[in-house]
């Protein structure tokens, strides 16, 4: 069981280097054939090809990122395009995606080579920006879309629709648009609620809106929604997906977001549990009786 894997990592980082070797080691032991795959976390480009050509990736039956989450979320966008299965090895902070700690990877690994295993299906955002009736931006996101203010010192008006319905007209910060995925990313630190990943549903998580009435809304990941930036020429805002700025928006333009037909599948050890996992992670209390 999976006989080709890709490696995916960020070259810049020491330590992860240092867990690729270890792992490319214990790989070549055990006969499996790799293939390496980097990217520029500083810059945020897309995911270059460090050895064998990109045609060899449909060949893959498993990618294995080595870093934090933001690594997982580089990679994710390889893994969709393929569709290969993926899993994390912890070299980051939190490592919500990236599950498997570095210093225990041989025998998580060894369980999992052996059948034992859970497979864990994400969906992932698509985005279009029209201007003046035109695309100009075509893009994914495992985590989240936010439209935020691009001047320091004012709010963005912008209104939103869902399903062609007028939800609101607001001043503020910006809004995030969240998957299940990114309600423990930066939703999470707007006053999102945590979604189960497994919640087919969208959280709409406006950025410090000038309105105390203004709170997250939860909708069904099949809705169409629509952020039209306001006319003033004050109102611009910048588009990110999943952490990377893609573009500078301008008044009129329109942000249409919706679920992408395509899944990710994250493979995780078969003791994975999503409760564990937030206890650990956002220091819940334990239990005691």
């Amino acid at each position: 069981m999976f006989k080709h894997i890709v490696l995916i990592t960020n070259s810049k980082s020491a330590k992860v280097l240092s867990t690729l070797e270890q792992l490319t080691i214990y790989l070549q032991n055990i006969k499996k054939t790799i293939s390496f795959y980097a990217f520029d976390n500083n810059t945020g480009d897309n995911i270059s090809i460090t050895s064998n050509d990109q045609k060899s990736a449909t060949h893959h039956d498993l990618a294995i990122a080595i870093g934090g989450d933001g690594t997982m979320l580089k990679a994710a966008q390889l893994a969709c395009l393929y569709n290969i299965p993926l899993l994390g090895i912890n070299r980051g902070k939190l490592g919500f995606l990236a599950d498997i700690p570095a210093n225990s990877m041989e025998q998580h690994l060894r369980q999992i080579f052996a059948g034992h295993f859970t497979r864990d299906e994400r969906f992932l955002l698509s985005t279009e920006v029209f201007r003046k009736n035109v695309s100009i931006f075509q893009g994914n996101a495992l985590n989240d879309v936010i439209l935020q203010r691009w001047n320091i010192a004012r709010l963005v008006e912008f209104k939103t629709y869902v399903d062609n319905n007028f939800v609101h007209q607001q001043r503020s910060d910006g809004l995030i648009i969240s998957s299940p995925t990114g309600s423990t990313a930066y939703a999470l630190s707007g006053g999102g609620p945590i979604l189960y990943p497994s919640l087919s549903a969208l959280a709409l998580i406006p950025i410090c809106p000038h309105s105390l009435s203004n709170r997250p809304i939860i909708i069904d990941a099949s809705s169409k929604i629509e952020i039209i930036v306001g006319t003033r020429k004050h109102d611009q805002a910048r588009l990110t997906c999943d952490g990377d700025i893609k573009l500078e928006l301008a008044p009129k333009d329109r942000v249409c977001i919706s679920k992408k037909d395509s899944k990710i599948c994250f493979i995780h050890p078969a003791d994975h549990n999503h409760f564990n996992l937030l206890r650990a992670k956002l220091n819940w209390g334990k239990k005691n009786c």
